[in-house]
């Protein structure tokens, strides 16, 4: 087994065939076609070569001659020398031995010329790799700057249009709120002219007449409808352009986030160096290609976005200019019909509190009955229960008798009082029942006539209340032209 960074030893015990005729080849192809081939991921471990060198010779070892040698061949055996003294012998002649160190002599001269041929060429292959890497890296640093510089310039560009987008906007929400305040101005008027009509339509006999006050209650409410409609159609466009003006400001201020995220992440790459932090090997990244657009759709992207945000904002500046008209005409319309009508509803005041006084008088009455009646109910119920005690108590003696052996099974006067007693308290309880159920039917009626006048008596407190309090009210603090258009 081989080690990478351990010299090796020897790897035969035999000795060196001699050396070749002709020198070995100088080329460092030839020199090195055993070596390891490159593999990037070596750079990141030790690294020595294969081995430094290979044994020249082999150090032999003695040992007792015997009639087998194990260490050479038998056609190789030293033949026994007499004449020596015992345990020594040679192998090689002395030319041998001068021959074996000139071959290793050359070897190593051939082996130093190939290594500084080729510290030359790696001198010289590093020095280009350096210097290629440098101009490469440079151009790549110079296209991210230029990036950059890009970005920068279509963000202020971005600022710009979304700050006056967000103050158009800003504008029209405003316009928006003036609308609403003044469409919602109007629900009073159009609720209290249409409670006014449903009133007076529940008037009986002669008062079933068909005044001036009715005329123009009716005018009124053609008007304030017709107001109304105006304002909630300018309303629904209003509302159609804010929704315009956020998507195109949700588009300006996505493409804003991205070009902000993406001038992060180039100035990052723009900043990293060879000694930077945090660089690391990323395995076939160049063969993934993530991109979506071109410099050109990319440019043409975020200038559709400012050219539609600006579209949307002279949209909405001419039609703020429109609402403002639309509120000034219907405000001075409803304002001038709302003169005619206010003294329509005093001498109905009287009439209707007058109804309502008569009205709790009797519904006070009636709630004193019901009350005396609950009362009497709650009597009858106690009766009916202290009378049922009373029966089980009777039929319980009477079951018991029934357990009485043979001939005292008498009919005797206390059986028949008891079955009289059982007889007498059902009677009872039957007509408890029934004024019971009289009771709560009478409470009923009562309950019933109570609701009713409850109710008439809250339908004149809303007659009352449309006419005094809301009606009259309303139509003396009627808003004024300011609060109906809004400013306030």
């Amino acid at each position: 087994m081989e080690l990478y960074g351990y010299p090796l030893k020897a790897k035969f015990n035999q000795p060196r065939p001699p050396p070749p005729k002709v020198l070995p080849a100088t080329n460092v192809a030839a020199g090195y076609k055993n070596r390891i081939p490159y593999n990037p991921e070596s750079f990141n471990m030790p690294w020595m070569p294969n081995s430094y060198y290979k044994a020249a010779a082999l150090n032999p070892t003695l040992s007792p001659l015997t009639e087998s040698f194990p260490g050479l061949p038998p056609t190789k055996m030293v033949p026994f020398i007499s004449e020596r003294p015992s345990g020594v012998f040679t192998r090689h002649t002395l030319d041998d031995w001068h021959r074996s160190n000139m071959t290793n002599y050359k070897e190593s001269e051939t082996t130093r010329h190939n290594a500084e041929r080729l510290r030359a060429d790696l001198t010289r292959t590093i020095k280009d790799v350096y210097q290629q890497a440098k101009r490469t890296q440079g151009e790549s640093t110079k296209n991210l700057g230029e990036r950059i510089n890009d970005i920068e310039y279509w963000k202020s560009e971005l600022c710009i249009e979304l700050d006056a987008m967000i103050r158009e906007t800003n504008s029209l929400m405003d316009m928006q709120k003036r609308l609403e305040r003044a469409l919602a101005d109007t629900e009073g008027p159009f609720q209290v002219a249409h409670k006014c009509l449903l009133n007076r339509e529940k008037r009986m006999g002669i008062d079933l007449v068909n005044d001036d006050v009715e005329k123009q209650l009716v005018t009124e409410i053609k008007i304030i409808r017709s107001c109304r409609e105006r304002l909630q159609q300018c309303l629904d466009t209003v509302n159609a352009q804010i929704m315009c003006n956020k998507e195109a400001r949700q588009e300006l201020e996505k493409d804003l986030a991205d070009k902000q995220l993406g001038h992060h992440i180039d100035n990052k790459c723009y900043q990293l160096k060879n000694t930077s932090r945090g660089i690391h090997f990323f395995k076939g990244v160049e063969r993934i290609d993530a991109t979506v657009s071109v410099p050109e759709t990319w440019a043409r992207f975020t200038d559709n976005n400012i050219f539609r945000s600006q579209s949307a904002r002279a949209a909405s500046a001419k039609l703020r200019a429109s609402t403002e008209s639309l509120l000034m005409g219907t405000a001075d319309e409803m304002w001038r019909q709302f003169s005619k009508v206010n003294d329509a509803f005093t001498s109905r005041i009287t009439e209707i509190a007058n109804a309502k006084s008569k009205i709790q008088t009797h519904l006070a009455k009636t709630r004193q009955e019901i009350f005396q009646l609950e009362t009497k109910i709650q009597v009858i119920q106690k009766t009916i229960r202290d009378k049922e005690v009373q029966l089980k108590v009777a039929q319980t003696r009477l079951d018991e008798r029934t357990r009485r052996p043979n001939v005292e099974l008498c009919r005797d006067a206390a059986q028949l009082r008891l079955v009289q007693e059982v007889n007498e308290i059902n009677e009872t309880l039957r007509n408890l029942h029934q004024c019971l159920r009289a009771s709560e039917d009478m409470l009923q009626m009562l309950v019933r006539s109570k609701g009713v006048l409850e109710h008439d008596l809250v339908v004149k407190n809303n007659s009352l209340f449309i006419d005094q309090e809301r009606c009259m009210g309303m139509r003396k603090s009627y808003p004024s032209t300011v609060q109906i258009l809004g400013y306030v």
